[in-house]
C-alpha cells in the first residue's frame, strides 16, 4: 500500500512539474525567424598570377551583415573590384591549388574588404565569401 501511494505521489508531482514549464515546441514557435541572408554577387575576375603563365578565373559572392553594407559596397564597386584584383594578383598558384589555400584567400578577402573604403566610413562586415567559379590555369 505504501509503495502504491509513493508511486502515485511521484506521478502526480511529475505531471505537475511538466505543466509548470512551457513546452519546448511552444518556446520554439515564439522565436522569430532568422533574417534573410544578404548576398552581393560580383562579376568574375580573370587575373594573371605572380607565377609565370598562370591565370586565375574566380567568381565570388559575398555574404554581408546587412543591406547597408551591400549598398555601401555597391556605391564603391570600382574600388572594391580594384582591391580584389590586387589581392588576387599577389596569390601563388601552388597555394591556391589546395583547400587550405582557398580558405586563406577567403580570409584575405574578408580582411581586404573590412577596411573602410573612405575616411569616416564604418568597416564592411563580410560574414562569408562563397566561390561561384574557380579555375586555375
Amino acid at each position: 500500500m505504501l509503495i502504491t501511494l509513493a508511486a502515485c505521489a511521484t506521478a502526480g508531482y511529475s505531471y505537475w512539474r511538466m505543466q509548470q514549464k512551457p513546452s519546448t515546441a511552444a518556446a520554439k514557435a515564439e522565436l522569430p525567424p532568422p533574417p534573410a541572408p544578404v548576398f552581393f554577387p560580383l562579376d568574375t575576375f580573370t587575373v594573371n598570377l605572380g607565377d609565370a603563365d598562370r591565370v586565375l578565373y574566380v567568381g565570388i559572392t559575398l555574404r554581408l551583415k546587412d543591406e547597408a553594407t551591400r549598398s555601401r559596397l555597391n556605391d564603391y564597386l570600382p574600388e572594391v573590384r580594384s582591391r580584389l584584383l590586387l589581392l588576387f594578383s599577389r596569390q601563388d598558384a601552388s597555394t591556391l591549388a589546395t583547400d587550405e589555400g582557398k580558405q586563406k584567400l577567403v580570409d584575405a578577402i574578408k580582411q581586404t574588404l573590412a577596411t573602410p573604403l573612405v575616411n569616416g566610413q564604418p568597416k564592411q562586415e563580410v560574414t562569408d565569401v562563397l566561390y561561384t567559379a574557380f579555375i586555375l590555369r
